[in-house]
């Protein structure tokens, strides 16, 4: 954890104008705190998901069976890359929030210097990695070789783009660590409609596979990237680094990457797990892998609560450790997960009545096998939402106080736990054992 509960600064009448482009958590019921910054970011996450959600009923609806399979069998590896990125850029946010808490905006910003920096290595060299990679690693999970090439001809654009992925996760970091979740959301809502007009552009009328999904996620981040260096310029003035701050610290590194790499692994090694249940899924045959895919698409949407609120609390957590408010972090934790299991009632009973007309959107009506497990799927995994939004809460205050080995041991134990039903259960339960695996 960052010492910073006993660092003072006299904030001059400058800086307090400066302050005004960001959002003091700190302050105010912090009920009313919570639902206020999550709200932004449950509708970022349903952003990110419908547009993912877009890719696949595009390619569903327009290139088949196979083609959906195929992009569906690249989820584990894709949650792998992507998630280490992610997780990486969201780690580096919290020593940004947690001096913005402090109303220490000087050193705030050369965190923000060195992030920038340290982002370009990890994302140059996990691009090149992983792109070398990818196909060994799809034929090692057992891709069935009906949708093997659509596999690797998907994932491989995605890992290349890493880079621009880098950069969006990290700008929209620094937006959210001074406590500004809107700006994020309308940017995302602008390079959703962008993803999705060039979705439909690149499979109906330029023909270009599924290639074409791919390339429009890549272009949709390329322009999230400009809008938020165009609205960081504009708005939050006081990020502009100053060319004293303008400097390579390796102290500052080594906290970012004590902060970053942990959550980035939890990622990567949760996504350790997910491959090898999708090796126990492969084994199925295509149809269990569409059946999943569809599934696991309409989950992602519906998990985005649980995620914002574990987000919301990172950044909560970082800004009252700052401010050296501890007891309201607690109040804050009740709050959250009060809201979470109300939340995760309503969407089991939701999934149980209606969960066939959701999958319609991906699968043809004549599909019934595969919706009837896909059904299967969502159910089962919907009743366990209200630990989802433990996991997600306690993980991410865990990890915005600044104890990050914890969050990575409960990512191995979720690992291990993905990897028995994977090489265990799928065997004897078959696709029972699938659906259980979460």
């Amino acid at each position: 954890m960052l010492s910073l509960g006993h660092y003072c600064v006299k904030i001059n009448k400058e800086e307090k104008a400066l302050e005004k482009g960001g959002n003091d958590l700190t302050v105010g019921r912090p009920r009313k705190v919570i639902l206020k910054f999550s709200i932004p970011i449950l509708l970022s996450a349903l952003l990110q998901q419908f547009y993912s959600m877009v890719d696949t009923i595009v390619v569903g609806q327009f290139l088949g069976t196979d083609a959906l399979a195929g992009v569906g069998a690249t989820g584990s590896i894709n949650f792998m890359g992507i998630g280490f990125c992610m997780g990486i850029c969201f780690g580096f946010a919290l020593p940004m929030a947690q001096y913005f808490g402090a109303k220490d905006y000087s050193t705030m910003r050369k965190f923000i210097y060195n992030s920038i920096w340290v982002a370009a290595g990890f994302g140059v060299i996990m691009a090149i990695v992983i792109c070398s990679l990818c196909r060994d690693i799809l034929i090692w999970m057992s891709t069935p070789d009906n949708i093997l090439e659509y596999a690797y001809e998907y994932v491989f654009i995605i890992f290349a783009g890493i880079p621009i992925t880098f950069a969006y996760n990290l700008l929209s970091g620094m937006i959210r660590s001074v406590g500004d979740s809107q700006t994020p959301f309308i940017i995302l809502l602008l390079s959703a409609i962008v993803n999705i007009g060039v979705d439909i552009i690149s499979v109906a009328v330029l023909d270009m596979g599924v290639a074409g999904p791919a390339y429009a996620t890549l272009f949709a981040q390329l322009f999230s990237v400009i809008l938020c260096l165009i609205v960081i310029k504009r708005k939050f003035t006081f990020m502009k680094i100053q060319h004293d701050e303008a400097k390579i610290n390796w102290r500052y590194i080594g906290i970012l990457c004590k902060m970053g790499i942990p959550m980035g692994l939890q990622y990567s090694i949760t996504a350790i797990g997910t491959m090898i249940l999708q090796v126990g899924i492969n084994s199925l045959g295509s149809q269990a892998v569409a059946a999943v895919t569809a599934a696991g698409k309409i989950s992602n949407f519906l998990g985005c609560t649980t995620e914002a609120l574990g987000s919301t609390m990172a950044t909560y957590t970082c800004q009252h450790i700052g401010a050296g408010k501890i007891e309201r972090i607690r109040k804050g934790l009740r709050a959250a997960n009060m809201m979470g299991i109300i939340y995760s009632v309503v969407i089991f009973v939701t999934m149980v009545l209606t969960s066939k007309y959701w999958l319609m959107m991906f699968l043809k009506p004549t599909e019934t096998q595969v919706i009837a497990d896909a059904s299967k799927w969502l159910i089962i995994n919907t009743a366990f939402y209200i630990l989802l939004t433990f996991v997600n809460v306690f993980r991410f205050t865990i990890q915005g106080a600044g104890y990050s080995g914890l969050a990575i041991m409960a990512g191995v134990l979720e690992m291990i736990a993905r990897s028995v039903v994977g090489v265990w259960m799928i065997p004897l339960l078959g696709f029972t054992g699938v659906c259980i695996a979460s």
